[in-house]
């Protein structure tokens, strides 16, 4: 395109996209990345209204656009004013993630590996801020280092630590110890804080070269954790929305729990009627919100099996302030009290939650199963139904395993049908393990409060194949999900899980040669050679040792529109498809398959490639702020739960091995903490990172991963979250 060419709707292609979303329209991202391209070089913001011929009235919302390019990192702004496409300039656009000593790692948003932040580069960065990148050289580790150009994007407006005050000069150490620099607090800014207070620090100044960041204490939350403040702590440290703003107050206000019958059965786009459809939904005995529900029945030699969805994005309107605090939130945190819902309890617990007995709308994946247990074909379709059954994972084991005779009889209209899931469940399970995915065999815990809060023990939760069948059948469904988006060339956001960083994997190698085991495979293992591996050492005493080797040389798994498929499930496509109520990327895909229900193609549809490339680093930011926010709540309250338990002694096993010592996690109670390298008594241990341990210079004894060991309680540290080992 030339750069002298007038923006109209023969020159944009997605102009129409743009005429529905904005009455004056504007060039799209890709137009103005394509006369970008095509300049050659930098343009500034007057000559790119000119080439592309906008009138005045344009020039505000090109100004918008331009900005929020260049915070999606589409564009960069460089020093003489000119834009320029990222692309373009060989750099790197992420998130940094913070360590508490000082240095960090840069996440690509484009996935890869993760590039090593100096302590200097970190200077002007806090964990979580997006940034560009360029690659300068190779650490002595053989890491890839970056030089920070610009910061896109600031994580932290508010921080809460502990307020310290020191010769007249006040600061805050942050709670989140990823955040590495303490906040200095002027002192007519303190907000009549003292000594050891916990505190939130609204941010006034950001780090730079010179100087800490700067802050203003708005609120004393006191100087001990009460019963719950943890949490308060947790949900304040990492920024979780949790008021819902007056205009989506004021729509949710307007709902009742039932739904409308102008919605069941619309003139424009009929649903189709499964209310006679013997649909149930499988849950936890305490869950409150049900958006799935599944029904299976035999058909000739195979299966036709549903997987009925909560229909959210027919109340969520794209652009709405619901739709707009619920990409805000991303997410549902569940800390082990309470829920920080994405979406307001009218909707999460009511008209989006397949209750039995009740009509409620949905989006429907239909599949049909071949004798063998293989998806022959998928469709998508919106319906209507009306749940015949809450069954609990207890419940549904108990009729299709135990064969019940009490409860087959209660539940006895859809017995059938649940014998059919069970029946299919097992041939997927088959292919599961001919397709080679990856199941590593760890352990989830509950945390069981007793009264006042005191928490009274820390369980496991216990998976029965009724959590694997609807595992099973959910993972089916956002597979035809992926498919049905590659299909279509639709713009969406998809699971993608990379392959496992090569330089970890020719270490672990080693260290499993060493154990006479072999991964096998050459350069480029597959899912199936780590399957067959951890099968084969299934029986051996060292198998939980091999599996956490394996475990920490995988990728974390998150939300981008370009697929590459999902290593640890052996997918060549994923996304989420099946959880809308409490998962933004789910609600995406929703959107783009009713899209194409409606429409038959991709044209018109409200996002492009651009958004979903943005949308996939907010919500995998949003989840790892979750994942961190109910880690620290969960490791406060096990450190209190330790407080009473200092002299005991208990059995655990290594779970860590670091140069400053062994982490140990307990048996039973799943509690982890630290034996310091100085606590190993008459002897100089050296770290053997390779080797997973630390071993003697003169007796030769190692502390490997995964060796049990028995240890005492030494200390415990409230403020630190840390509990201190010492070996018996």
């Amino acid at each position: 395109m030339s750069k002298n060419k007038k923006f109209d709707k023969k020159t944009d292609p997605h102009y129409k996209r743009e005429v529905e979303k904005y009455e004056n329209p504007i060039p799209s991202r890709e137009m103005i990345l394509e006369y970008l391209t095509d300049c050659g070089g930098p343009r500034k913001f007057e000559h790119i209204a000119h080439d592309l011929a906008l009138d005045e009235e344009q020039l505000v919302a090109l100004k918008r656009r331009l900005r929020a390019m260049e915070r999606d990192a589409q564009l960069l702004y460089n020093r003489r004013g000119g834009y320029v496409p990222l692309d373009e300039v060989d750099l790197i656009p992420g998130r940094v993630i913070g360590h508490p000593d000082g240095f960090g790692f840069f996440v690509p948003d484009k996935g890869g590996d993760d590039v090593f932040l100096s302590g200097r580069q970190m200077r002007t960065l806090l964990h979580g801020d997006r940034a560009v990148v360029s690659i300068t050289g190779i650490d002595r580790r053989g890491r890839s280092e970056g030089t920070v150009v610009e910061v896109l994007e600031r994580a932290n407006q508010q921080i809460v630590g502990r307020y310290f005050e020191e010769g007249g000069i006040g600061s805050v150490a942050p709670d989140n110890k990823r955040i590495h620099l303490d906040i200095m607090i002027p002192h007519d800014e303190s907000g009549g804080a003292k000594n050891g207070d916990i505190v939130v620090a609204a941010l006034v100044k950001q780090p730079n070269k010179r100087s800490q960041p700067i802050g203003k204490i708005i609120e004393v939350m006191g100087q001990h954790m009460a019963p719950g403040m943890e949490i308060e702590v947790s949900i304040r440290a990492h920024e979780l929305p949790t008021i819902w703003p007056d205009e989506v107050e004021a729509y949710v206000a307007g709902l009742s729990g039932e739904v409308k019958e102008e919605d069941k059965q619309p003139k424009q786009y009929p649903r189709e009627d499964l209310r006679n459809t013997p649909l149930v939904t499988i849950d936890g005995e305490d869950a409150r919100d049900f958006d799935d529900a599944v029904y299976c029945e035999r058909q000739g030699k195979g299966w036709r099996l549903l997987v009925a969805i909560a229909d959210v994005s027919h109340y969520v309107e794209v652009g709405s302030a619901l739709d707009q605090e619920a990409h805000n939130r991303g997410t549902s945190v569940y800390f082990p009290d309470r829920v920080i819902p994405m979406l307001p309890e009218i909707l999460s617990n009511g008209l989006c939650s397949l209750n039995p007995d009740v009509d409620r709308l949905c989006m429907v994946c239909e599949l049909h199963v071949s004798a063998q247990g293989e998806v022959q074909r998928h469709r998508f379709f919106e319906g209507i139904m009306r749940s015949a059954a809450r069954l609990t994972y207890t419940k549904m084991a108990a009729i299709v395993i135990d064969q019940d005779k009490g409860l087959r009889a209660e539940f006895a209209s859809v017995v059938p049908h649940l014998d059919d899931l069970y029946s299919l469940y097992e041939l997927f399970r088959k292919n599961r393990e001919k397709r080679g995915a990856i199941d590593f065999d760890t352990t989830e815990t509950r945390i069981v409060f007793g009264e006042d809060r005191k928490i009274d023990r820390i369980e496991p939760l216990v998976r029965n194949d009724a959590h694997k069948l609807i595992e099973e059948f959910m993972v089916a469904a956002n597979v035809a999900a992926a498919n049905f988006m590659l299909e279509n060339e639709i713009p969406g956001l998809y699971r993608i899980h990379e392959t496992p960083d090569p330089e970890k994997l020719n270490d672990r190698r080693t260290f499993l040669n060493e154990l006479g085991v072999s991964l096998g495979a050459g350069d480029k293992p597959t899912a199936k050679d780590f399957a067959k591996l951890l099968k084969s050492v299934a029986g051996r005493e060292d198998a939980h040792l091999i599996q956490t080797v394996l475990l920490r040389c995988m990728r974390l798994a998150v939300y981008n529109p370009d697929n590459v498929g999902h290593f640890g499930l052996a997918f060549d496509a994923y996304a989420h498809f099946t959880s809308p109520i409490r998962r933004y990327p789910d609600l995406l895909v929703h959107r783009a398959i009713r899209h194409l229900i409606r429409h038959g193609n991709a044209t018109t549809f409200n996002y492009s490639h651009g958004d979903m490339q943005s949308l996939g680093e907010h919500c995998s930011m949003t989840e790892r702020r979750a994942d961190e926010a109910t880690r620290d709540a969960v490791s406060w309250l096990k450190c209190e739960f330790m407080l009473d338990k200092v002299g005991e002694e208990f059995d655990g096993v290594i779970s860590s091995v670091t140069s400053f010592g062994l982490f140990v996690e307990l048996d039973d109670i799943h509690v982890e903490g630290l034996v310091h390298v100085t606590a190993l008594k008459h002897d100089y241990y050296q770290f053997d990172p390779v080797g997973h341990c630390l071993k003697g210079e003169k007796s030769g004894k190692s502390y490997r991963l995964a060796n049990k060991i028995r240890v005492q309680v030494a200390r415990v540290d409230l403020d630190e979250k840390k509990i201190d080992f010492e070996l018996v």
